[in-house]
């Protein structure tokens, strides 16, 4: 089985690509990875085989402040501008999969955001399998669409109506991908044209879920088609903490570890000063997760350490408590931790992790970005480091979560699909 996966986002939506690449080869099988340019050397240096296409409109997300901070008139205006970046990004996913490394698949499987992968696997007379490490696509009562931290109040049978929300991509990008399947793939309009849970047929399209089900059990009103595996966690490195690191956590208690990713807005110093005076009030040693601009790497003192690009699978476990923004792969592998959680959310699905972790005993209330005082972390962090219930919650979840094997049930899954 030869398969296509095509991706489009920040490192957190590719990395569980690579990771299942990683299990589809060790099973024998065939794998292209499809995402932007930019990530080549992250991937090929895990051993997958690679296809760079355009970064599209990924240049957006070079902006911290345009991003969290920009505002009506800056999200209008991506708005605007967005569309014409997808079109060389399709050109190059057609290119991949009909005449480049992708060419001959059996199998294409995408994550929604490149827009093209549905498209291409109806042109090339294969199985589309969308897979997201966010519940953002399938309706269900049991929640409200994760995708702009929607109220948790809303009542059940309001819920299934707020995923109407990924209908955007089509009312955005609609007309850019009729022209490219007009004029480059030959096809036609197609009946939920831009709707990756329909086959061209209009049955049901496969999903695969690449989140825990002890985390979030699938919903009773989901139907057959969708596959919850569990996690895609690369695996620790073989390598140790660096020496640096195992010298700061030997030095005393362990310590709290606080990253937010590339989301501090557009101020890393002011976000660097609230968390070190949380810990301060908080009497806890801190761990900064100082990478992709998220927070001032110079920071320096005694109980103060800055890391980048270190293994959070082999840091997390060594944690009192993990602080983090709330985005899917960060959750994900501090759920699989066993540590207490404090989220800090900024956008997007950020909020619903948020909930989720605190509704699983694991956090204590969320931490809003936009609301974030030094004292409402340092109350959040004292709970989180020192609940001897939240603690216990955390080490039991962890059990669970490490217990699954996502991998192979996504390779087991994919399989069935090729040759039903």
């Amino acid at each position: 089985m030869k398969v296509l996966i095509m991706t489009l986002g920040t490192r957190g939506d590719v990395q569980p690509f690579v990771a299942l690449a990683r299990g589809l080869l060790a099973a024998g099988h065939e794998v292209v990875l499809t995402a932007p340019q930019r990530f080549a050397g992250f991937v090929a240096g895990h051993g997958v085989p690679f296809a760079g296409v355009d970064d599209g409109p990924m240049r957006l997300m070079d902006d911290p402040a345009m991003v969290i901070e920009g505002g009506v008139r800056a999200r209008l205006r991506q708005v605007r501008t967005m569309p014409a970046m997808f079109t060389q990004l399709l050109a190059d996913c057609w290119a991949v999969a009909s005449e480049g490394a992708g060419a001959g698949a059996d199998i294409v499987v995408h994550n929604g955001q490149i827009i093209a992968g549905q498209h291409v696997a109806e042109k090339l007379g294969i199985p589309a399998v969308l897979a997201l490490a966010i519940p953002m696509y399938v309706p269900t009562r049991e929640f409200p669409w994760p995708g702009v931290g929607m109220p948790s109040w809303l009542p059940a049978a309001a819920n299934r109506a707020t995923f109407v929300g990924m209908t955007a991509p089509a009312a955005i990008f609609g007309r850019v991908v009729d022209r490219w399947r007009e004029d480059t793939l030959g096809l036609p309009r197609r009946r939920g044209r831009h709707d990756p849970l329909r086959r061209p047929d209009n049955g049901q399209a496969p999903v695969l879920h690449a989140f825990s089900p002890s985390v979030l059990p699938p919903p009773l009103d989901w139907p057959d088609s969708v596959h919850t595996t569990g996690y895609w966690f690369l695996p620790p490195s073989d390598d140790a903490l660096p020496p640096q690191v195992e010298d700061f956590l030997r030095a005393g208690d362990p310590p709290v570890f606080v990253g937010f990713g590339s989301m501090s807005g557009s101020d890393p110093a002011r976000s660097t000063a609230l968390v070190l005076e949380a810990a301060r009030r908080a009497g806890k040693r801190l761990v900064i997760g100082a990478g992709w601009g998220g927070l001032d790497s110079s920071v320096s003192g005694e109980g103060v350490l800055a890391v980048e690009d270190v293994d959070y699978l082999r840091l997390f476990p060594r944690m009192a408590a993990v602080v983090h923004h709330g985005g899917a792969g960060t959750v994900g592998t501090a759920f699989a931790s066993g540590r207490p959680q404090v989220v800090c959310p900024f956008i997007a699905d950020q909020p619903f992790w948020a909930r989720l972790a605190h509704t699983r005993g694991v956090a204590p209330a969320p931490q809003p970005q936009r609301h974030l005082t030094a004292a409402g972390l340092a109350a959040a962090i004292t709970t989180a480091a020192t609940d001897p219930d939240m603690a216990r919650a955390a080490e039991e979840l962890g059990h669970r979560v490490c217990a699954e094997d996502g991998i192979s049930a996504a390779v087991t899954a994919l399989e069935r699909i090729a040759v039903p």
